[in-house]
């Protein structure tokens, strides 16, 4: 019977039965067997959807953009990508700021919890604002010159260097569109099967989904709570509120927005679409990795909505490191958060600031665990507020990135299937 189910009813059984084996483990203090036992069946999962992350992004990037003989037609898609790719991040982020200064959370935050926060998170804020100190060293510019990779194998060996190996790709499958030889042939040929081998593998991959997903959430309700959970229920209830608002805001951009762009722009239902996209989300939910996603990502897309790979394999990758929209609308929502909580009243102009700072900071963004947070300091310093509040919003970060995490996927997705539509790539039977 349980070979009949779907890939994402498994997932989620998956993901139900961790939830109730990590609270159960909490409750009986056996929280060190889900720690040694389970919890390296999760990291096995995650490191297998990073391993095939990078050799996927080459083999379907070039396969795509060699399969495109009109070099313009390549600049013409990148264009709307980037361009639909940078409007929903903006309304995602005045979406958050909206709702982060209609709530006002951080009005109402008690003193000594942000005391007890300060001390408690001080040596992780530190690492984090020496990983910025680094970003400032190279300039205003520092962002076009880590795009070109000075080796490959390096940036290869790294998921955090996405963009690298994106770049090295389109300059690769160029080069195959333009170099007229029968020898050319047989390497395109050779990248083409590779692609194909390559999927294979994430289907592979796929069928251990539910046992990974399980183990993650299992050890991370272990990892959050310890020996004691009424501590953990008691920290995400002082900072529910600020939580509720990032929530709200990824609802409204998902049930909203994402439907309104969906009928417009591709004439899809947001039902079909969703539906499709479920096992995704439930994968970067999981996972908190928009590159771990990106191969589940680029499966659904294809099978489920029917776009082309020409489109999923050009327009994902490039997805994963510049669109961020849940991402975006946290470092908003964070920011002013922080403000309201050190009783600053931030400008009108300071917001805006925060919109451009917020967009800015998402293009380059490592689509990995975490990556958002160093971001924020960043829109933080744009504005002048003290760093050491990232330590007030350390303690719930990790549900709000598996949460942002999820919008960012979805996101992606939603742009393929409007620029497959405008292409005329997308087969909606």
């Amino acid at each position: 019977m349980l070979k009949k189910l779907p890939l994402y009813m498994k997932i989620l059984i998956g993901m139900l039965i961790g939830v109730l084996v990590g609270i159960l483990a909490v409750a009986s203090g056996t929280g060190w067997f889900v720690v040694d036992y389970v919890k390296p069946f999760g990291v096995i999962f995650l490191n297998l959807l990073k391993l095939i992350a990078m050799p996927l992004i080459f083999a379907s990037l070039v396969t795509g953009v060699s399969g495109l003989s009109d070099i313009s037609k390549l600049s013409r898609i990148g264009i709307k990508t980037i361009s639909y790719y940078l409007i929903t991040t903006v309304l995602a982020i005045i979406i958050g700021l909206f709702l982060v200064n209609l709530i006002k959370p951080g009005k109402s935050f008690p003193e000594e919890k942000r005391v007890e926060l300060l001390s408690k998170y001080a040596q992780d804020v530190e690492g984090q604002k020496v990983a910025v100190d680094k970003l400032k060293t190279g300039g205003p510019l520092q962002f076009l010159v880590d795009i070109v990779p000075e080796n490959l194998v390096k940036s290869a060996s790294e998921n955090k260097n996405m963009l690298q190996v994106i770049f090295f790709a389109v300059l690769f499958g160029l080069a195959l569109v333009l170099v007229k030889h029968h020898h050319v042939e047989v390497v395109r040929n050779f990248v083409s099967g590779l692609n194909e081998v390559i999927l294979k593998i994430i289907d592979f991959i796929m069928l251990f989904a539910p046992v990974g997903v399980f183990a993650l959430l299992a050890s991370l309700i272990v990892d959050f709570s310890g020996n004691n959970i009424s501590d953990s229920l008691h920290l995400f209830k002082t900072l529910g509120m600020y939580g509720l608002v990032v929530i709200c805001g990824l609802l409204f951009v998902a049930l909203i927005i994402y439907p309104i762009f969906l009928k417009l722009f591709a004439g899809i239902r947001f039902a079909h679409f969703y539906k499709t996209m479920f096992p995704v989300q439930l994968v970067a939910f999981s996972t908190s990795s928009s590159a771990a996603t990106l191969p589940v990502n680029m499966e659904q897309v294809e099978k489920g909505l029917g776009v082309s790979n020409e489109i999923t394999s050009f327009v994902l990758p490039i997805g994963v490191t510049i669109n961020m929209d849940g991402t975006s609308l946290y470092q908003a929502v964070a920011a002013v958060f922080i403000a309201q909580v050190f009783g600053i009243d931030l400008s009108l102009g300071q917001q805006l600031t925060i919109i451009l700072t917020a967009t800015l900071a998402s293009i380059g963004s490592a689509g990995v665990p975490g990556a958002g947070m160093v971001m924020l300091i960043i829109v933080l310093n744009s504005v002048g507020l003290p760093v050491e509040g990232l330590a007030l919003i350390l303690a719930i970060d990790r549900p709000l990135d598996m949460l942002r995490t999820v919008l960012n996927v979805t996101g992606d997705a939603m742009i393929a299937t409007i620029v497959a539509k405008t292409e005329k790539k997308l087969n909606i039977e």
